[in-house]
């Protein structure tokens, strides 16, 4: 940063010189030409035609210089068979004012040919009144003063530019260095924290810094749930899996003559809670997933061909919105809708009914049967894993479970109620809707 910031300053303080440069020196020789051209107005000004026909000043230039020889300022006046009309300051040289060039406006020159320096020379060719000649008037000046000012002038630019490219410079590296100075200390924070003195970034920062060290401390947030939900969920499956486990050893120790059907029992049930942990283990680490989101209507239709499959005599209708998008896992989904269905499919009394609303930012799945139903009092108890209300029909007691375990994972949830039209269960499932 501090090295780009140094180039582009760079680049623009030579633009900049360079411009002003350009400026300042044209001002000066701008102001030098109109001093010669100054002059020479009045040299034409004060010129009248003496009797014997050459040309005199009414009055003396008033510049001392004139009157010095070699002084570096010279006019000189020029006519067709006259002699020439020079000043003082001349001594025994001349101008090189060319009698058969009529310049009826003021033409400046460069004259590199005089003794010892360059001339800036200005000229104009006049007939003065009561004479018939053209005579042309000439001033010249030595350039020497207005190099000497315009290399004085480019010193003052140059020393005062790299002055000021310096201070640029440097105020924009202290500008970065103190700018940049909090993210050390978030540095120090995150090596104490891996080294265990702190577990939180807790110190004061800048505003811009803050946004930073919060998404930080979220971060750290969101990975402390997943390593305790990663632990909780390690000690459930254990648990779930104990007792099956012990009910086989104690079948196998007393030799036990149903030992092929416990073990299959068991078997299943210990399938059925891998299944369920392993689902939650999937939608944990999927879950705030940016680009997660499944077509309600897709995994609908999959789950209607299943049932079927597995139910012929039972009736599935499905309607509602078919352009639903959630903001969750095509897997997960397939999961939670396929239990349901199942459920009411398997408890109801052939008819199962799926609704799908889009209501502000979420998507209600409704599933219903017109089976029993389940006692207000005994809805929420349902949702313990291993509960079963019907001990006559194979299950597990887990799909409910993993239904809901699953939705609050993604932040949505699910209720039970009573089916008005259909008069048993509704389960009222919503999850976040996806952003289009």
């Amino acid at each position: 940063m501090i090295g780009i910031a140094a180039l582009w300053i760079g680049v623009l303080l030579l633009g900049g010189a360079l411009a002003l440069d350009r400026v300042l020196v044209n001002s000066v020789e701008s102001n030098f030409d109109n001093q010669l051209n100054y002059v020479l107005t009045a040299m034409i000004a004060s010129a009248e035609v003496a009797p014997d026909g050459e040309v005199r000043f009414s009055r003396p230039l008033g510049d001392q210089r004139f009157m010095e020889p070699n002084s570096g300022f010279y006019w000189q006046i020029r006519g067709r068979d006259y002699p020439d009309y020079p000043s003082r300051s001349l001594w025994d040289r001349t101008l090189p004012v060319d009698v058969n060039k009529t310049y009826l406006t003021p033409h400046f020159s460069d004259v590199d040919s005089f003794q010892g320096a360059t001339l800036r020379m200005v000229e104009r060719t006049i007939i003065l009144p009561d004479s018939d000649v053209r005579w042309n008037f000439a001033v010249a000046q030595s350039t020497e003063t207005v190099k000497a000012d315009i290399k004085r002038l480019r010193s003052t630019l140059l020393i005062s530019f790299a002055i000021l490219g310096i201070g640029l410079v440097v105020m924009a590296a202290l500008q970065t260095l103190y700018g940049l100075w909090p993210l050390r200390s978030v540095r120090q924070s995150i090596a104490e924290m891996r080294s265990g003195r702190k577990s939180r970034i807790t110190d004061s920062f800048p505003e811009e810094v803050m946004p930073m060290v919060g998404e930080l401390n979220a971060l750290l947030d969101h990975n402390e749930r997943q390593a305790e939900e990663a632990r909780r969920h390690a000690g459930n499956l254990a648990h779930a899996l104990k007792t099956p486990l012990t009910v086989v050893m104690n079948a196998a120790t007393a030799k036990s003559p149903d030992l092929d059907q416990v073990v299959m029992r068991e078997s299943t049930t210990m399938r059925r809670q891998v299944d369920h942990h392993l689902a939650r283990a999937r939608a944990v680490g999927r879950r705030g997933h940016a680009h997660s989101r499944a077509q309600v209507w897709d995994s609908l239709e999959s789950v209607e061909r299943a049932v079927g499959r597995l139910y012929d005599n039972v009736r599935l209708d499905v309607t509602g919105a078919k352009d639903a998008i959630v903001a969750c896992e095509r897997q997960d989904l397939d999961e939670m809708i396929g239990n349901l269905v199942e459920n009411a499919a398997k408890y109801g009394g052939g008819s199962v009914f799926v609704t799908v609303e889009e209501k502000d930012d979420r998507v209600e799945i409704q599933v219903e049967d017109d089976g029993m139903g389940i006692p207000e009092v005994e809805r929420e108890r349902i949702f313990a894993r291993g509960a079963r209300l019907d001990t006559g029909k194979p299950g597990t007691g887990l799909g409910l479970a993993i239904v809901r375990d699953v939705a609050e994972i993604y932040e949505g949830g699910i209720t039970l109620e009573e089916s008005e039209d259909l008069g048993g269960l509704l389960a009222r499932l919503w999850l976040p809707k996806a952003v289009r």
